[in-house]
């Protein structure tokens, strides 16, 4: 099982590790309710080093980006970050990823944790093109510093105006004594906040310099369970449940990262699924009655049919109740439809909501 740069650091602070994506994790430090919260009202950090990080250099590096991923690249301006997905060749995905842009001849991919192998193994094979792949993941360590507090608590480690960096943008520089650190204002919690990228060597010195920077605004060390949470409660997506080989970017209401004005792979069929309609839909929904739905539960229609599947679902930390995602078919998917959990022997009521289920 391999290891991130801190993992004597999250042994130290009493982490419980569990093994994920190939590498032992931190999951909890004090409980995934305090810590979901400390996201949402003050600030976590999160290490997240396990991610995969893909350099793609040369004249047609846009052209090999382009090829494999279903978003438009060639919008991006130097310094902009993208969220994508790659489609396989039978209508699924073979991942979802953000793509950075340095400049015309430099983007970063960054790829799952799960998948990096898989990923790297499927852009090479695509890549026909004058365009150079560097996987560089095991170099690399990543920090999500999440919450409202950020901008203002991290300031005071970098000569940089964090306030600038707009949302699902980036800037290279010095950042807690480390140079040519990547500082993103992306993240996977909906709180806002900022996606550090370093070499492994600044990893103690950055991890340190962040909670001392964060010590007045509530900082704390967040782990796996919380990241989960959050996400769901923004209604994003995660590989492996939410979305996967067989689930396409249509069904998953990925729409709005396929863009048919350009070539990639699979567009033609991707394309006609989206005119025809699909067959199933991804949807959210918040449950009615007691009980907290699962990964793998079916779903069924008030008369008792099933019609699909949950794929994520959790207790809300933020509202207080269970809500979850998952695949019906397209007659069941509109906002406002109730449907039928199957929690065990019981069958639970629940409604079809619009995401993201928290709001600000």
């Amino acid at each position: 099982m391999k290891s991130t740069a801190l993992n004597h650091i999250h042994h130290q602070l009493g982490a419980k590790m569990v093994p994920f994506a190939g590498y032992e994790m931190p999951v909890s430090y004090t409980g995934v309710n305090e810590e979901h919260e400390t996201v949402r009202q003050h600030l976590g950090v999160f290490d997240v080093s396990h991610m995969g990080e893909f350099f793609v250099e040369g004249k047609e590096a846009l052209n090999l980006v382009q090829k494999v991923t279903t978003n438009d690249a060639s919008t991006l301006v130097d310094g902009q970050a993208q969220y994508t997905c790659m489609p396989n060749e039978t209508g699924g995905i073979v991942d979802d990823l953000i793509i950075y842009k340095f400049n015309a001849e430099k983007f970063m991919m960054v790829v799952n944790a799960s998948n990096i192998e898989k990923d790297w193994n499927w852009i090479n094979s695509h890549n026909s093109f004058d365009a150079k792949l560097s996987d560089l993941s095991d170099a690399y360590s990543l920090l999500a510093i999440q919450g409202p507090k950020a901008v203002e608590a991290m300031q005071s480690i970098s000569p940089l105006d964090l306030s600038e960096i707009k949302f699902y943008h980036f800037e290279v520089g010095e950042f807690a004594g480390a140079q040519d650190v990547i500082i993103s204002a992306t993240g996977y919690t909906g709180s806002g906040g900022f996606e550090i990228y370093f070499k492994n060597k600044d990893a103690e010195q950055i991890w340190s310099a962040v909670l001392e920077a964060g010590k007045d605004f509530g900082i704390q060390p967040i782990g796996l369970a919380a990241r989960d949470t959050l996400r769901l409660e923004m209604g994003m997506c995660l590989y492996g449940n939410d979305i996967d080989e067989t689930t396409s970017p249509i069904e998953a209401k990925l729409g709005w990262i396929t863009k048919f004005t350009k070539d990639f792979i699979n567009a033609e069929a991707l394309k006609q699924e989206k005119e025809e309609g699909p067959s199933r839909k991804l949807i959210a929904f918040e449950v009615i009655e007691k009980g907290i739905p699962r990964h793998g539960y079916d779903v069924l229609n008030t008369e008792g049919e099933a019609i699909g599947h949950v794929t994520s679902g959790t207790m809300s930390p933020s509202l207080k109740k269970a809500i979850g995602m998952g695949y019906v078919k397209t007659e069941y998917a509109k906002f406002g439809t109730e449907i039928l959990i199957q929690i065990r022997k019981k069958q639970v009521k629940a409604v079809i909501v619009k995401p993201p289920f928290y709001k600000a």
